[in-house]
């Protein structure tokens, strides 16, 4: 057996099943609409793909984001491409999921801590300025909405930096 096989998992970890579903939901294949609002350096929009799967052993969920998609023109050209994955968890102890982002294209890596805000999930980095917050919302079987926000005061406003809608592949 190989890294695919030891990585990769067909569901949840049924020990863990209560809290799981907050981005077991997501699991599947989805294609994305990229804007960044507000910046008029930024592309007028980009498609992507985004896949998340079930990982070790069940207990935690990854995903790849590609943003613009394999071929599209800007495909791995920062600042505004990327290409990267998060690996996320659920940690008991803290009743929260611990979150982390890896992006290569544009050397960047970052801690989350996520939570249900009522309809919506929400992570949040606070190990380095600015701040980030990243949320789905508008969540159904079939799409949701991303938004990348980023404070430069604590926390205390937000500031919309990207967004991108989903829509999950038949």
């Amino acid at each position: 057996m190989g890294l695919p096989d030891r990585l990769h998992d067909d569901g949840p970890d049924p020990s863990l099943s209560d809290h799981l579903d907050t981005f077991g939901r997501f699991v599947g294949s989805w294609d994305l609409e990229w804007s960044r609002p507000g910046d008029p350096a930024a592309p007028a929009h980009a498609s992507g793909e985004l896949h998340f799967g079930w990982v070790l052993a069940g207990r935690a969920v990854q995903d790849v984001w590609i943003v613009p998609g394999p071929g599209q023109p800007g495909a791995g050209v920062r600042p505004y491409a990327f290409h990267g994955t998060t690996i996320r968890f659920y940690d008991p102890d803290l009743g929260a999921w611990r979150s982390t982002w890896v992006d290569p294209v544009n050397g960047r890596v970052r801690k989350f801590v996520g939570r249900p805000v009522g309809d919506e999930v929400h992570l949040v980095s606070t190990d380095e300025v600015p701040f980030l917050r990243w949320r789905f919302t508008e969540i159904s079987a079939d799409r949701f909405v991303w938004l990348g926000e980023l404070s430069a005061d604590e926390a205390r406003t937000w500031m919309l930096e990207e967004r991108m809608v989903a829509t999950r592949r038949a």
